[in-house]
């Protein structure tokens, strides 16, 4: 049964093991049941699921996973919570743990031995100084994942969720909104947390489309004018992607695309969908 969603017993962990909570792997371990049925909640865990957690921690989490879903995979990389999770995960015999850096995973293989043709559902409490390699890992590279629902910083959350015009729109609210439709949950107060994080963070789900909600002809080519229309926002979006030696782009190609689309020519990229950026990719591809 799970139990260690609670502070007194959060410390009997980190006490009885002398355990020292490392800040460069992101450790901070939830202690509010609440918060975590929000999260499973979210997820919508079913025993039809495989679950793949990232950085289990202590095995909290994972102690209310193990008992919703039908399998779950733990990628942890701090090997001094390998006996920890042992411990904490000693009575559920549908977890396996592996020792390793989630980013140098190769996910599918993982997954394929255990999932016996579950659904992939991933669930975790996020290390907030990787949240972004991490999501894009799973979200461009694991086509099989059905569903992404983590604890990141509330900042981030908010910009996947945001549209153009906003100051949080950029280029990491399109990549996610291109391969999945992100929800914020919950908003979460640092005081949910050992030892509290110094920013408030958020529970977001990201369900993954089975198509894009846009064609582009060219992905590389539409994520290219992304990246160079936000590396510098105050720039036009003419200014932009034809100072972007790697995109090659002339003036007056842009200037054409532009007219063509109907969009001024001194357009910063903010104001622009992820429709429109897609339009604008397959215009300059052709």
């Amino acid at each position: 049964m799970a139990y260690l969603a609670n502070p007194s017993k959060t410390m009997e962990v980190v006490k009885k093991y002398n355990l020292s909570i490392q800040k460069k792997f992101g450790q901070n371990f939830l202690i509010n049941e609440g918060i975590i049925e929000d999260i499973i909640e979210a997820a919508d865990i079913t025993k039809d699921d495989c679950v793949l957690e990232i950085g289990p921690g202590i095995g909290t989490l994972t102690q209310y996973i193990a008992e919703a879903a039908g399998e779950v995979v733990c990628v942890e990389i701090d090997r001094m919570l390998m006996p920890i999770l042992a411990d904490t995960l000693s009575e559920y015999d549908n977890v396996s743990v592996i020792n390793n850096d989630i980013l140098k995973v190769n996910i599918k293989e993982v997954i394929g031995e255990k999932n016996k043709g579950r659904r992939v559902k991933v669930v975790a409490n996020l290390p907030y100084y990787i949240t972004t390699p991490i999501i894009m890992k799973l979200l461009e590279d694991e086509e099989g994942i059905e569903s992404i629902t983590v604890m990141i910083q509330k900042e981030v959350a908010d910009r996947m969720e945001e549209g153009p015009g906003s100051k949080d729109y950029g280029a990491l609210s399109l990549a996610v909104q291109y391969y999945s439709e992100p929800k914020v949950v919950t908003k979460v107060p640092p005081s949910c947390f050992i030892p509290q994080p110094g920013v408030d963070s958020a529970v977001i789900n990201l369900k993954r489309y089975s198509e894009p909600p846009v064609q582009a002809d060219n992905v590389k080519l539409m994520f290219g004018l992304i990246r160079a229309a936000f590396n510098q926002r105050r720039k036009t979006l003419m200014n932009g992607l034809t100072h972007d030696q790697s995109l090659g782009l002339s003036k007056e190609k842009v200037s054409k695309a532009l007219e063509e689309m109907g969009l001024s020519q001194t357009v910063r990229g903010e104001a622009l969908s992820l429709e429109e950026f897609a339009s604008l990719s397959n215009i300059l591809n052709s």
